[in-house]
């Protein structure tokens, strides 16, 4: 599979996504992708997990919004992250800096960590600093074989209407043998199927207030 044609577009607090417009779909809310990141997995996730050192597992890691977003975090909270982006479809890199994000994040020197973000060779651990390390994995969802190795799952694949196949009880179970006893996975969605799939395969579930534009989003815990 390939995915549609990507265009740039600003959403509704002024920053960036790419929009597919065969599918109708964007990478981040159009009612404002930097404050639906804070708001799903910085506030819902990141804070909620109050450690200092912290093993991170982005399901979609895309323009690297969320990457850069949690890298500003750690520098103003003096947190050690382990950062793995899984991406099957990366984001080729003249549009992922036409994003612009480091403009509108909180943060020193962001422009050149976004580019060297994009710029990394994948599938090895890269320093981006002393209190941050990434990996970027070119893997599809379904070959992810990690166990017990994140505190934290940053849940941001394409939505349920579009690719179903993303939502399901294999992929949750891999995101359950995933985490740490007690990790926690956020997402922005919020459908009741969504929900009842994770509590198949053993999440305690919660709704939270969503982001703009969105009435609930879902934390689970294992």
């Amino acid at each position: 599979m390939s995915l549609p044609k990507r265009t740039v577009i600003t959403t509704g607090d002024g920053s960036k996504t790419l929009h597919m417009e065969d599918w109708n779909e964007q990478y981040h809310s159009k009612h404002g992708a930097i404050a639906e990141a804070y708001h799903v997995f910085i506030k819902s996730g990141l804070e909620h997990l109050n450690k200092q050192n912290i093993d991170i597992l982005e399901i979609g890691f895309g323009t690297g919004l969320n990457a850069l977003i949690t890298f500003s975090e750690a520098q103003k909270n003096r947190l050690q992250i382990n950062y793995v982006g899984v991406e099957a479809y990366p984001v080729p890199l003249e549009q992922a800096i036409e994003m612009d994000y480091a403009t509108k994040i909180e943060g020193k020197g962001l422009h050149e960590v976004f580019q060297k973000m994009h710029k990394i060779e994948w599938n090895n651990p890269i320093e981006i600093n002393t209190e941050f390390r990434l990996t970027k994995r070119e893997q599809k969802f379904q070959e992810i074989k990690d166990q017990n190795c994140f505190d934290l799952i940053y849940f941001d694949a394409f939505g349920y209407r579009v690719q179903p196949e993303l939502w399901s009880k294999e992929i949750f179970e891999k995101m359950y043998q995933s985490l740490k006893d007690g990790g926690v996975l956020v997402t922005y969605a919020a459908k009741g199927v969504v929900r009842r799939t994770m509590q198949e395969v053993g999440f305690a579930v919660e709704r939270l207030p969503g982001p703009p534009g969105k009435r609930e989003m879902l934390r689970a815990t294992k």
